[in-house]
């Protein structure tokens, strides 16, 4: 956590278990502030855990996303890879991009073609909302010397992210990092009932102040997701408790079903928007 935050708030982290590590923010190189939103000027921050050397593998996850199952098992991946899900290009916040001015998406490459006239088309491009990697003391200086040479870009750490990690990416599906903009872009990529992380990145979704007048919350998937979100935090039972011997070895957060699978089916039309343009 950076040094700005509360006294007040860290208690409330303990107090659920968690175990805190001040850092000290990381800037762009001469203080670049030109990005997609302004406050992605501190995400540069998060390069710090790569120097978290007392763990051999850890898993990233954005403060707006909730965790509805297990997913330890990702930790059994093979070494030597950056595992995440792969974003979206569709969404106006990626106007400034190629990718979205032809209308073609990663997650449906058929759908609009990359033209040949364009060379190459861009790698595969993730969301670094969530993710999996290995902390290095070797890596972690590569990362802060590299972006001191690097320009700015408009999504600041997670297009740096996207550059360095490139050659050892590997895919995850999109039920470890339900970006919500993928039930009206692509719900034919969604398989809802094993959805595992929903990351509450879209306008208007965050569940703390979310009113449903924004474009497209106004749908019954999102109410419901809204909703399954206040069920998680105000679940005292899900409440860290220490020394609690009622909980089986092995069976933290463990259920017979999936969570999502419990969920009634949204009674709404899957339309799939327009792709990007």
């Amino acid at each position: 956590m950076l040094p700005d935050v509360p006294e007040e708030h860290r208690d409330i982290l303990r107090s659920q278990g968690c175990i805190l590590r001040e850092i000290e923010p990381i800037y762009p190189p001469e203080n670049q502030i030109q990005f997609a939103m302004a406050y992605y000027v501190i995400n540069y921050s998060k390069l710090r855990i790569w120097d978290f050397e007392e763990y051999s593998k850890m898993m990233y996850l954005d403060a707006d996303i909730q965790v509805f199952e297990n997913i330890d098992h990702l930790f059994d991946e093979a070494d030597g890879y950056f595992y995440a899900v792969m974003d979206c290009f569709c969404e106006k916040t990626w106007s400034h991009s190629p990718q979205y001015s032809i209308g073609y998406c990663q997650q449906c490459p058929k759908k609009v073609t990359w033209p040949s006239e364009m060379g190459s088309p861009p790698p595969l491009y993730f969301n670094a909302g969530m993710f999996v990697f290995e902390p290095s003391k070797l890596t972690y200086e590569s990362l802060l010397q590299t972006l001191q040479a690097s320009t700015p870009t408009p999504f600041a750490e997670q297009d740096f992210l996207n550059m360095f990690f490139n050659h050892i990416y590997k895919p995850i599906p999109p039920t470890y990092n339900l970006v919500l903009a993928m039930l009206w872009r692509h719900p034919e990529n969604v398989e809802f009932d094993k959805v595992k992380v929903v990351h509450y990145c879209a306008a208007g979704s965050k569940p703390w102040r979310y009113t449903g007048k924004e474009a497209n919350m106004e749908r019954e998937d999102i109410k419901m997701l809204v909703a399954k979100w206040w069920d998680v935090y105000n679940d005292e039972s899900l409440d860290f408790k220490a020394n609690d011997d009622t909980v089986p070895e092995d069976d933290t957060f463990s259920r017979s079903s999936s969570i999502m699978a419990t969920l009634p089916e949204p009674s709404v039309s899957y339309v799939p928007a327009p792709s990007a343009a």
